[in-house]
């Protein structure tokens, strides 16, 4: 089994990833591939809306996005950490998800997703509810923890101080474990749910 990690923080070692560390430790132990993918340092433009990929099947802007969708594709679980600014995920990184998500035409349903959201202190809870809408609009099942999936640290490595927040990292990354062997094994034995054809109505006729 393969976790797709990606990180979100501007700072390739800073407390996003200390949390994120915690929980690919535990993959490991479990045996799990893990990769990890800095995004939040790069240069990383919106989507334009311009609808390209579903053309050609990639973003027309050739970047860290379409470097990843390959690896998103194979990947049987997607973890997605971000600092909070302004009570949301880090512009960077809402930009690159928008547009793996939009772009990547394959099937999501049943990859598992999780997040990850640190901060000083509030803001936590929008940023978390904000990253599980990438999942749940795509059929993927959400893993969960022993409290919304939060750490608090300011400074680098403050984050380490926060014993609570990182035994959640660790029981998050042991239930989505779980949760992605128990849908491999339902795959296997049942396949994936019925999709109907999609409807798409409109506000605006």
């Amino acid at each position: 089994m393969k976790v797709l990690m990606i990180n979100g923080s501007p700072r390739p070692k800073g407390n996003t990833y200390t949390a994120l560390h915690e929980m690919e430790e535990i993959f490991r132990q479990e045996g799990v591939e893990v990769e990890m993918v800095q995004v939040g340092n790069q240069a990383v433009r919106g989507c334009i809306g311009c609808r390209k990929c579903g053309e050609t099947g990639q973003c027309i802007f050739n970047d860290v996005v379409n470097e990843t969708a390959k690896k998103f594709e194979e990947c049987d679980g997607l973890v997605v950490g971000s600092p909070v600014y302004y009570a949301s995920a880090n512009a960077t990184l809402v930009a690159f998800l928008t547009r793996l998500f939009y772009s990547t035409r394959f099937d999501k349903t049943m990859k598992v997703g999780a997040c990850a959201v640190v901060a000083r202190r509030g803001g936590l809870s929008a940023t978390f509810d904000e990253l599980n809408k990438f999942f749940t609009i795509s059929g993927m099942p959400v893993a969960s923890g022993q409290y919304w999936n939060s750490v608090h640290g300011q400074m680098p490595g403050e984050a380490e101080g926060d014993k609570e927040g990182l035994q959640g990292m660790r029981t998050l990354a042991r239930n989505m474990v779980f949760l992605m062997r128990g849908v491999q094994l339902a795959k296997e034995k049942y396949g994936l749910p019925e999709r109907e054809p999609f409807e798409r109505t409109n506000f605006i006729r």
